[in-house]
């Protein structure tokens, strides 16, 4: 029990991270598509850089704006909260498809 009390007071940092929407040209459409990512890194740069390299694997991100959507956009931080209940880890990049991520956003 003491083991525990010491790793709860020794100051771990709280999680944190970003919703990420890429605009991605997915083969057989006729326009790019939105898909949204949750992505556990504080920092806004590397989250947009991991995001982005997730959709690729889907097809080719969009090069310009595209209805005033921009091809990567960072939507919101994370609370560290939304760790808790989501099971996100720090570093994990997922994909939570094409639909509006309203419980998300909400976090």
């Amino acid at each position: 029990m003491r083991r525990f009390r010491e790793l709860a007071e020794s100051g771990s940092k709280p999680l944190s991270g970003w919703l990420i929407g890429v605009l991605v040209r997915v083969a057989g459409e006729a326009e790019p598509v939105r898909r949204f990512y949750a992505v556990g890194l504080a920092d806004r740069a590397k989250a947009e850089w991991a995001a982005a390299d997730r959709a690729m694997l889907l097809g080719d991100i969009a090069s310009s704006p595209f209805r005033g959507i921009e091809p990567v956009d960072a939507m919101k931080a994370l609370r560290p909260d939304a760790f808790d209940w989501s099971g996100l880890k720090d570093g994990e990049v997922r994909d939570l498809g094409t639909k509006q991520p309203r419980r998300w956003l909400s976090a």
